[in-house]
C-alpha cells in the first residue's frame, strides 16, 4: 500500500482511509460518504486545480450575485404589474421558509452522494425557477417561481460555501467565505442599472432568460472539475463504489434518512403561521375570516406534530437537536436569526420607500438601499484577515453590536419625509459594517464548534435559523404593511381620490404616477412616512437580543484550532 501511494503520489494516510472507506457497509457512516469523496478529491487534486476551482467559484458567485441584483430591483414591478405589489413579502416568506428548510435535507444529500450532484440540483431549481419566471401570467406563478429560484439560490451559496469549508482550513476559511461575496461590490451599482435597461428597453422575462444562460455557462467549469478529479480519486480506489441497492430500496433508504415527514411539517408550520401576518386585511382575509384562522391553527399543530415525530418516532432525525447542545452553536445560530429578524422587519419595503417617498430612480433607490450589503462584502475580507492573525471571534462580535444599535436607531430618526438621502445612506453603511462583523464571526464561531464531518449540517443549521429570522421579520413588515398602509391611504388622500386608495395600494407605479407636492403623492408619501417608521422601531426594539446570543459563545481562537488540519484532510489552503 505504501509502495503504490508513492507511485500515484498520494499521500499514504489518505489511500488507507479510502481503502477502509470502501470495505465499509452501505449504512455505516452514511452521512461521510460526500465527505470521503471531497477528501479524496483534494487528496489527488493539486495546487493550481485548488486555485483554479476558487476562480471558477468566485465567477459563479459573481453571475449567482448579479442575477439575485437583477431580480430584486425588478421584483416591485413585476408584481405591480398583476395588481399586487403589497404581496411582495407574502412571496418572500414562502421562499426563505422552504430555502431554509431545504438546505438541511441538501446538507444531507451532498453528505451522502457529493457536492457535484448537489450543484447540479441546485443549478437545476434555478432553471425551473427563471423559466417560470420569464414565462409568468399571473402573480401565483410568479410566488412558485420565487420559491424554486430562491431554494435553487440558497441551495448553490450553500454548496459553495461547503465546498470552501472543504477545501480551506479553519484559519484561512473566511477569506475565501469573503472573497466570494466582493461580487457583490459590483453587482449593487450594475445590478439595478442593468435591472432599469431591461424594464425600460425590453422586459423583465429577458433579463431573466438571460441571465439563467450566463449562469449555466459559467457554473459548467466548476461541474467539469469536481466530475474529472472525482473520477480520479475512483481510479485510485478512495472513493467507494455505489452500494448496490435497486431503485425501490434506494427511494425507501432517502425517505427514511431525509426524514422526508419531518420537513413536510416544519415547512408546513413556519410558513402557515407567518404567512397570515401579511395576507390579513387583503380583499378576501381578515383576522376573523375562517382561512386565517386555520393557517394559524394548523402552523402551530404541524410545528408540535414535527417535535412529536422527531422525539418519539422519526428513524432519522430531521433536525439534529444534539448540535444545539453546544452553546456556540446555539449562540451563533441565534446571532444570525436575530440579525436578519430585525433587518427584514424595515427592510422588506425599504426599496419601494426610497422611490415613492425620496423619488429616486430604480438604479440610484438601490444603489442606497444596497449601501447595506455593499459595506458589508467590502469590509469582509478585512475581517477575514483580522481572524486569521488574531484569530479570536466572540469579542470583536460583541463590540459590533452597539454599532448595529447605533446604525438601526438613527434609521428611525432619518427615514421620515423630507429627510436627506445621505444619512439614509450612512446608516445603511453602519448597520451593514457590524452585519458584516456579526455574520462572519457567528458563522466560523459555529463552524469551529463542529468537526469537519458535521460542517455542511452545521451551515445548514445556521441558514435554517437565518431563513426563519428573515420569514418571520418579513411576516412583521407584512402584517404592519397590509394592516396599515391602505387605511393611511384612504385618511390622507384627498376626498375626491379616497375610492382609488385600493389601486394605488397595489401598484407602485400608480404611487408615483404624480409629482412629488401634487395632493396625491404627498398623501402617498405621508401613508408610507407613517408605515415605515413604525417598521424601523419594531426592528430595533429586538435587537438588545442580540447581546445575549453573543455572550454565551465560547470564547474561541482558531488560530490555535489549525493544527493538523492540512494534512488530515489533503491538499487545501
Amino acid at each position: 500500500m505504501e509502495k503504490r501511494a508513492a507511485e500515484d503520489k498520494t499521500p499514504a494516510h489518505v489511500v488507507h482511509e479510502g481503502a477502509d472507506a470502501k470495505s465499509e457497509s452501505d449504512d455505516s457512516s452514511t452521512h461521510a460518504q460526500g465527505v470521503k469523496r471531497v477528501e479524496a478529491i483534494t487528496a489527488v487534486w493539486s495546487k493550481k486545480a485548488l486555485w483554479s476551482t476558487f476562480v471558477l467559484l468566485w465567477l459563479v458567485s459573481f453571475v449567482a450575485a448579479m442575477l439575485g441584483s437583477v431580480e430584486g430591483a425588478l421584483s416591485p414591478y413585476i408584481t405591480s404589474s398583476f395588481d399586487q405589489h403589497g404581496l411582495l413579502a407574502v412571496i418572500s416568506i414562502a421562499a426563505r421558509i422552504i430555502g431554509g428548510v431545504v438546505t438541511l435535507s441538501i446538507g444531507k444529500i451532498i453528505d451522502i452522494r457529493g457536492r457535484m450532484e448537489g450543484f447540479i440540483g441546485a443549478l437545476l431549481l434555478i432553471t425551473v425557477g427563471m423559466i417560470m419566471k420569464a414565462t409568468c401570467q399571473n402573480v401565483e406563478t410568479y410566488a412558485a417561481a420565487q420559491v424554486f429560484y430562491w431554494v435553487g439560490n440558497v441551495a448553490l451559496g450553500f454548496i459553495i460555501e461547503v465546498f470552501v469549508a472543504d477545501i480551506t482550513s479553519l484559519r484561512n476559511r473566511m477569506i475565501i467565505f469573503t472573497i466570494n461575496s466582493t461580487p457583490n461590490l459590483c453587482t449593487t451599482f450594475a445590478g439595478p442599472v442593468i435591472a432599469e435597461l431591461f424594464y425600460y428597453k425590453a422586459n423583465f422575462r429577458w433579463a431573466f432568460g438571460a441571465f439563467l444562460i450566463i449562469l449555466l455557462v459559467f457554473s459548467a467549469p466548476v461541474v467539469g472539475v469536481l466530475w474529472f478529479h472525482e473520477r480520479k480519486a475512483k481510479k485510485l480506489g478512495l472513493i467507494r463504489p455505489k452500494s448496490g441497492r435497486s431503485r425501490l430500496e434506494s427511494a425507501k433508504f432517502y425517505i427514511i434518512d431525509f426524514d422526508v415527514l419531518g420537513a413536510i411539517l416544519i415547512t408546513a408550520g413556519f410558513t402557515l403561521i407567518t404567512l397570515p401576518f401579511s395576507l390579513v386585511s387583503s380583499a378576501s382575509h381578515s383576522w376573523e375570516s375562517a382561512s386565517i384562522i386555520v393557517m394559524i391553527v394548523m402552523g402551530v399543530v404541524s410545528l408540535a406534530a414535527f417535535v412529536v415525530w422527531e422525539k418519539y418516532f422519526a428513524p432519522v432525525q430531521f433536525f439534529p437537536f444534539e448540535l444545539l447542545k453546544d452553546r456556540t452553536v446555539l449562540g451563533a445560530s441565534m446571532t444570525y436569526f436575530i440579525v436578519f429578524l430585525s433587518t427584514f422587519v424595515w427592510d422588506a419595503y425599504y426599496g419601494s420607500y426610497l422611490q415613492v417617498v425620496n423619488d429616486l430612480s430604480i438604479s440610484i433607490s438601490n444603489y442606497v438601499l444596497n449601501a447595506y450589503s455593499l459595506t458589508s462584502y467590502f469590509t469582509g475580507p478585512f475581517i477575514a484577515l483580522f481572524i486569521r492573525y488574531n484569530g479570536h471571534v466572540k469579542w470583536p462580535a460583541m463590540a459590533a453590536v452597539p454599532i448595529y444599535v447605533l446604525g438601526t436607531a438613527l434609521i428611525i430618526h432619518f427615514r421620515v419625509p423630507g429627510a436627506d438621502v445621505g444619512y439614509l445612506t450612512m446608516c445603511q453603511i453602519l448597520v451593514g459594517f457590524s452585519t458584516g462583523m456579526l455574520t462572519t464571526m457567528s458563522q466560523l464561531a459555529l463552524m469551529a464548534s463542529v468537526g469537519h464531518q458535521n460542517v455542511a449540517v452545521a451551515i445548514a443549521i445556521y441558514g435554517l435559523f437565518g431563513a426563519v429570522g428573515s420569514s418571520i421579520g418579513y411576516a412583521i413588515a407584512g402584517g404592519i404593511w397590509t394592516n396599515m398602509l391602505k387605511s393611511k391611504l384612504t385618511e390622507f388622500l384627498p376626498d375626491y381620490a379616497k375610492d382609488q386608495a385600493a389601486s394605488i395600494y397595489g401598484d407602485i407605479t400608480l404611487q408615483m404616477a404624480e409629482p412629488i407636492g401634487t395632493p396625491i403623492r404627498d398623501a402617498v408619501v405621508a401613508a408610507y412616512g407613517v408605515v415605515m417608521r413604525l417598521m424601523v422601531i419594531v426592528g430595533a426594539s429586538l435587537i438588545p437580543l442580540l447581546v445575549a446570543a453573543v455572550l454565551i459563545w465560547k470564547n474561541i481562537n482558531v488560530k490555535k484550532m489549525e493544527s493538523g488540519e492540512k494534512r488530515a484532510r489533503g491538499n487545501v489552503f
